[in-house]
């Protein structure tokens, strides 16, 4: 049975509440509408887009916590993070990620949100990669979106922070790197 749509715009503003980092596209496949319904939903209830609501809770949760860099800094929308621990990060490849002439994505971009993302988990106000160890898995290409992954994983014997960053698109590993980290207070 068809919903109101005002029932709908109820059911859409909770499940936004629980799901925070929801796209229109599984919105819109959930509740049966098109993607411009949830869209026109999302404005008339004030909801922004889900890179909004990324940068907002990114920036209201990480701004005070995260000490190497500023969170706007980060390339990517950092999406957990416990510092000296682990986080994640997401990075939607658009039109400026890419090579025109095949749609792939630059290889320094995946290195970007993965350093970055290895930064960001140092506990400390200087955090700058000493070495690192990167593999590219398969190719990314425009309009993908890239999950990284980091975990901080111990000290090496110079007392350098190893932070382990694995990248993902729909739960294929495309990167994998390996960061030696120097801080400050070594």
């Amino acid at each position: 049975m068809k919903k109101s749509k005002q029932e709908r715009q109820e059911e859409l503003k909770m499940k936004i509440d629980q799901t925070p980092f929801i796209t229109d596209e599984q919105l819109a496949k959930s509740f049966g509408v098109s993607i411009q319904t949830i869209r026109l939903d999302r404005m008339e209830l004030g909801i922004p887009e889900l890179r909004e609501r990324i940068k907002s809770v990114a920036t209201q949760e990480w701004n005070d916590t995260v000490k190497a860099l500023p969170v706007e800094e980060i390339i990517g929308e950092v999406v957990d993070l416990e510092l000296d621990d682990r986080a994640i990060s997401i990075l939607d490849i658009r039109p400026e990620h890419v090579f025109s002439r095949n749609h792939i994505a630059r290889g320094h971009h995946l290195f970007a949100q993965a350093n970055s993302l290895a930064v960001a988990l140092i506990n400390d106000d200087v955090a700058l990669t000493a070495r690192s160890t990167i593999h590219f898995s398969r190719p990314v290409k425009l309009g993908e979106r890239v999950i990284a992954k980091a975990t901080v994983k111990g000290e090496d014997e110079k007392g350098r922070t190893l932070v382990n960053v694995h990248s993902y698109v729909d739960n294929e590993e495309v990167f994998a790197g390996s960061f030696e980290m120097y801080r400050s207070n070594q």
